[in-house]
């Protein structure tokens, strides 16, 4: 039967037709609804504009903030998420800002925070992260969600048991001191402690979850820094569903490392099954138990794979962050290196001995110290989490699948709840303990809230403890003069030009 031209004419009119009245709904008249749904509620925010929504003011604002150092002050709000700083001073903590046809509604009420997190979780999940960033991160406990996030949980829980942290401290103490000792014995060594940090965790990552040596996963990790700089670039951009299939430049470079990757973590995972064939012990770091649950029929290698990617991501940038940041902090407040250094007076003799898992539970300064750290300069600037159905939260009806943005930079240095010296360095107000640092509980979320709380947080903690336990045994530092200002987000909070450090050996510092 053939078909009149005309009519085909039609018939694709029609379907022009359809997909433009379906762009309309999705790019006007629905983000315009969402707009008048909440300012009923009297919530405002910058006003919708059709596509990009507010994403050309928020790069805007972000250029300039970012565009020149600042001065060494811990008043870095305005800098790194300076879209909240400017419209907070407009709409209040409370408003609707526009990634591209997408709405987003910033919470930093602690009581509102405390509600999704913890007492009406149940209502929101993770929301679904930006392809490449979750290509990136891996679709492990990050990203899964419901029962297969449960399973995974339940079967990476026992690596980070306390008693398995007691026998990891070892492994770990060793990298430290091959690390210190590498920085030589001069009167003053220049260390861009961002980068030698970086290459700590990465050796303790592979050392304590892999059961290798940093070779083993040196390619992984270099592989993930190129695909981490594609993930920030696609990060700031509007999100065009499709567009990661298309074979542009970026994305076939993408698609490349992420292929090189797997191919890197099979052969580490099939040289551990062979191992634990040959030797019937599977072992109880993280790969271990993995390797274990596959065998058992729980977990697939694909899971194995993703997981994998996970830590290495996660794993190293946490820890190498919070170092990175606690070192900044102590060089520029010297006071505090001093009350640390006091604190360690305790600890036996040599300083090389490495301070047991008691031992570093007890040095109180310290954690006082990296509490600081987490709350200046936390490694995660904001997290989203997505309403899984209509539900109340603190008075505000929100419409199912809308997104919630929880700025914890601004949470962290929010004077109503840290005092008026939110902005400044005081590990003291630590000193009786988490709960009590701030008006209000949920006031300090370096690591999240309720049931994904960080399960690497006890780790990187008592990582992060050990390193400067033996650092500060050994060295004063102090900023060198090449040292910029500059904290910006590359998805995680980093310093823009680096972090170089004066490391000073102490008199009473042995030689190797």
């Amino acid at each position: 039967m053939m078909v009149e031209p005309r009519g085909l004419l039609w018939v694709l009119a029609l379907l022009l037709l359809s997909l433009g009245l379906k762009g309309w709904a999705l790019m006007w008249r629905r983000p315009k609804a969402i707009e008048a749904h909440f300012k009923r509620q009297g919530i405002g925010g910058p006003p919708y504009r059709l596509f990009l929504g507010n994403v050309k003011e928020m790069m805007s604002l972000m250029i300039k903030a970012s565009s020149q150092p600042m001065s060494p002050s811990h008043n870095i709000l305005p800098r790194v998420l300076s879209f909240y700083h400017h419209w907070k001073k407009a709409y209040g903590g409370t408003f609707l800002v526009w990634f591209g046809p997408t709405p987003r509604l910033t919470v930093a009420d602690p009581d509102l925070i405390r509600e999704i997190f913890a007492s009406k979780s149940e209502f929101y999940e993770k929301d679904e992260s930006h392809p490449l960033v979750r290509q990136l991160e891996g679709d492990g406990l990050l990203s899964l969600k419901g029962e297969k996030w449960a399973l995974h949980r339940k079967i990476i829980t026992p690596t980070f048991h306390m008693e398995n942290l007691k026998v990891l401290l070892p492994v770990v103490g060793k990298s430290i001191i091959k690390m210190v000792e590498n920085w030589g014995e001069s009167s003053k060594t220049e260390i861009d402690v961002s980068e030698s940090f970086q290459r700590l965790t990465e050796d303790i990552i592979t050392r304590t979850a892999f059961g290798s040596s940093y070779e083993d996963g040196k390619a992984v990790f270099s592989l993930q820094s190129q695909q981490m700089e594609l993930a920030a670039d696609a990060f700031r951009k509007v999100f065009i569903p499709g567009y990661r299939f298309l074979p542009t430049t970026k994305n076939r470079r993408s698609w490349k490392l992420n292929k090189e990757i797997r191919r890197s973590l099979m052969r580490l995972i099939e040289r551990r099954e062979k191992e634990a064939e040959e030797g019937g012990v599977y072992g109880e770091d993280l790969l271990g138990l993995m390797i274990k649950a596959r065998a058992e029929g729980a977990i697939s290698a694909k899971d194995i794979v993703e997981e994998c990617k996970t830590f290495f991501f996660a794993g190293k940038q946490t820890t190498s962050n919070l170092l990175t940041w606690a070192a900044v902090l102590l060089a520029m407040h010297p006071e505090w290196q001093e009350r640390a250094r006091a604190e360690l007076l305790g600890l036996p003799d040599p300083p090389y001995i490495i301070p047991s898992k008691d031992q570093l539970d007890k040095l109180k300064t310290m954690s006082m110290i990296l509490n600081e750290a987490l709350r200046l300069y936390p490694p995660a600037v904001a997290t989203i989490r997505q309403a899984k159905t209509n539900v109340e939260l603190g008075g505000y009806a929100i419409p199912k699948g809308m997104e919630l943005l929880i700025p914890i930079l601004a949470v962290h240095h929010d004077p109503a709840l840290w005092g008026p010296d939110a902005d400044e360095f005081n590990p003291s107000r630590f000193s009786d303990g988490v709960a009590r640092a701030a008006t209000h509980p949920v006031a300090f979320i370096p690591f999240g809230l309720g049931a994904r709380t960080c399960i690497g947080q006890s780790l990187a903690l008592l990582e992060a403890k050990l390193v400067l336990t033996i650092i500060l045994r050994r060295f004063d530092i102090s900023l060198s003069p090449a040292y910029r200002h500059a904290p910006t987000v590359l998805m995680l909070l980093y310093p823009q030009h680096g972090a170089p450090l004066y490391f000073r050996p102490l008199l009473s510092a042995p030689t190797s």
